[in-house]
């Protein structure tokens, strides 16, 4: 990883991926961003200008919030984001740093052709580095995506906490294939010349055409090992465990659960139903997924198979090839569990390129947070709901 020490931040570039350190005095002055683009010490959205016409926005994330899971899709290359009103007793709009009003207007605008994109400030996307206040550029981002309405990028969702209801929205933003944002055109930003001779050539298409030029990276490893497949922190670690006890002694009402998390997982399927035991022919559910709308879509036909399993129990070759061996042509198939998928049986997928989804158990615990049940009163709630 590239690293700019404090020193460096007053002429450095903005590299993708790259680490930008603050001091280590243990307050607030240690964060980096002001030095680097000018914006202020703290807060989710940061500001340059005014608030009415920023010249720049930032955005910042943890990326560690179950209430709130903003994501950075590598693949796609859009980042999902969630505004500032995370508390009851405040109007969608009205929060204490303007995240909201900012995301209104930001997506507003864009949605206004060429002259709405014009006023549209360029938006730089941090996260947390891990160590002290340091954060990582993640890239340069523009409201909206392709393939996703004007309906669909910013969406204001109903939240409850305390048994009080509010809103918040949450964004869709495209991180463009701006490999490097230079010095000289933060410079230009600064000066309110955003669209100099120094801007980057996927901003500029973006403004003048509406042009998405997403930055997409492809995985270079599709083995995950069994660390990848399963939960980093101790609150996804707990709703795994929750799930375990809950199904240890009743596969049959975990194969129901696995079909909701599958259904999340893919909002294009139009039935799955759990097998009867001892005759299910090898699978635990079948399905059918939509693709397409109306009168042009199509019905694909999958099986999924649900391992409950402790995180020393794997999946093996054994299970895997059951899956496999009961998918006909033009199927494909999903695995569930709550372990992970053993280095044999997930090469001999990658490698035969055999059509499976596998949902592991990190997998399975991210697909409930990203859906708002991210505490284990309300993963108990979610599974009471279908009995």
């Amino acid at each position: 990883m590239k690293t700019f020490d404090w020193d460096d931040l007053d002429d450095a570039d903005l590299v993708v991926d790259a680490c930008y350190r603050g001091t280590r005095k243990g307050n607030a002055g240690d964060n980096p961003l002001n030095r680097l683009v000018g914006v202020s010490n703290s807060g989710g959205f940061r500001i340059l200008g005014k608030v009415e016409a920023p010249r720049l926005v930032v955005l910042t994330s943890s990326m560690s919030d179950p209430d709130w899971p903003d994501e950075l899709d590598l693949e796609a290359g859009t980042f999902t984001y969630f505004g500032d009103n995370k508390n009851p007793g405040t109007e969608l709009h009205g929060t204490r740093r303007w995240g909201n009003m900012l995301l209104r207007d930001s997506f507003a605008a864009a949605h206004a052709g060429e002259t709405g994109r014009k006023v549209v400030p360029p938006i730089l996307v941090f996260s947390r580095a891990g160590t002290w206040r340091d954060v990582l550029f993640r890239g340069l981002a523009v409201p909206g995506a392709e393939g996703l309405s004007q309906v669909d990028d910013l969406v204001a969702v109903w939240k409850s906490k305390k048994g009080q209801r509010f809103q918040n929205y949450r964004a869709v933003f495209t991180i463009l294939n701006t490999p490097v944002v230079s010095r000289q055109w933060l410079d230009d930003i600064k000066a309110g010349n955003s669209l100099g001779a120094n801007c980057p050539v996927q901003f500029r298409s973006w403004i003048q055409d509406g042009i998405f030029s997403p930055l997409r990276a492809k995985p270079s490893v599709e083995i995950r090992s069994r660390g990848e497949q399963l939960p980093a922190d101790d609150l996804k670690r707990r709703l795994l465990r929750q799930v375990r006890e809950r199904y240890s002694d009743n596969w049959f009402a975990f194969e129901a659960f696995a079909c909701r998390v599958a259904r999340l997982y893919l909002s294009g399927i139009t039935s799955l139903e759990v097998t009867p035991p001892r005759r299910d022919g090898g699978r635990d559910a079948i399905g059918l997924l939509k693709l397409g709308t109306g009168a042009s879509s199509i019905a694909i036909d999958f099986a999924l198979e649900a391992k409950c399993f402790g995180d020393k129990n794997s999946v093996g070759v054994k299970e895997m090839s059951r899956l496999i061996s009961r998918l006909r042509h033009r199927q494909f198939g999903i695995m569930v569990t709550t372990s992970y998928v053993n280095s044999q049986a997930y090469t001999e997928i990658k490698d035969d390129r055999h059509p499976i989804i596998v949902i592991a158990g990190g997998d399975l615990v991210d697909i409930l947070v990203q859906h708002g049940i991210s505490t284990p009163q309300a993963l108990d709630a979610w599974i009471q709901s279908s009995t």
